[in-house]
């Protein structure tokens, strides 16, 4: 089971300081999240630039420039922010038994464990 989803709320644990240019400390929720590659595309961190070639498209307008977007990061730098203390915490699993229609069913859910002082 996936331990960083799609929708969550993340902050970058490592990298360089946003008193150095990087995004250590920064929050925000992921986009996507490639599993193969271990890597998560979060909003608003590890941003890039990309210089498009000009060219046009069929109705004529220009398209091309410098477009900047961002970029993945390893699911290793990151670490999901525990809602209630708004703190990097871990990930811990329990199972539950779920009753629907008369079937019993266990499952996994995940929950934040303590956040301490600081991940």
């Amino acid at each position: 089971m996936a331990r960083i989803k799609k929708g969550d709320l993340v902050q970058v644990i490592s990298g360089r300081s946003q008193a150095r240019g990087g995004d250590r400390g920064k929050q925000g929720k992921i986009i996507s999240v490639d599993a193969p590659k271990n890597r998560v595309l979060v909003e608003g961190i590890n941003f890039v630039t990309k210089h498009v070639r000009v060219g046009q498209t069929q109705r004529g307008t220009k398209t091309g420039g410098i477009e900047t977007f961002e970029a993945p990061i390893h699911v290793s730098n990151v670490a999901i922010v525990d809602p209630e203390t708004k703190k990097p915490t871990r990930v811990g699993f329990r199972q539950e038994e779920v009753t629907k229609d008369g079937v019993t069913k266990t499952v996994r859910i995940r929950y934040a464990k303590k956040s301490g002082k600081d991940l």
